[in-house]
C-alpha cells in the first residue's frame, strides 16, 4: 500500500495491509508538514533460518511498534524515535513491513530440533 505523504491526514487514520502472510494494523497520522506518527502491530508468520543448522522455519511475528515517517531526510539528531525517510514522497507500507522482516531475520534464531541437542555447539571457557 503506498500513500502520498502530502495526502496523509493529521486525524489519525486506521489501516491495515498485508505483504507475504504478515499484517501491519494500526494507525497513522501526520503531526507536522514533513512527518507522520504510526502506531501498528506486526502479526504473521515468517520463514527464518536456524543459526546452527540452516533449516528454514516459521517464527510467530507478533511486535507492536511506534515509530516516525520523514518526509526527506530527518535532522534531529537528538530523538530517540525510530523514523523511516520516505522517498520520492511516497509512504510505502510494504517496503516497512520488508524492512521489519529483515531485521527479524537477521537475528540469531535456533529451531527446535537443535534446541533438543545438547553440546551441539563447542564452549569457551
Amino acid at each position: 500500500m503506498k500513500i502520498e505523504f502530502k495526502k496523509l491526514p493529521f486525524t489519525e487514520k486506521e489501516f491495515v495491509n498485508e505483504f507475504n502472510s504478515v499484517k501491519l494494523e494500526g494507525t497513522f497520522c501526520k503531526i507536522s508538514s514533513t512527518l507522520a506518527k504510526v502506531q501498528v502491530t506486526l502479526a504473521g508468520n515468517t520463514a527464518v533460518e536456524c543459526c546452527r543448522c540452516g533449516k528454514d522455519y516459521a517464527i510467530l511475528v507478533d511486535e507492536d511498534l511506534e515509530f516516525l515517517l520523514s518526509d526527506g531526510v530527518y535532522k534531529d539528531t537528538d530523538s530517540d524515535e525510530l523514523v523511516f525517510e520516505v522517498e520520492n514522497n511516497t509512504v510505502d507500507f510494504d517496503q516497512i513491513i520488508e524492512s521489519e522482516l529483515s531485521s527479524i531475520k537477521s537475528d540469531y534464531h535456533i529451531c527446535n530440533d537443535c534446541l533438543l541437542i545438547e553440546n551441539d555447539v563447542e564452549k569457551e571457557y
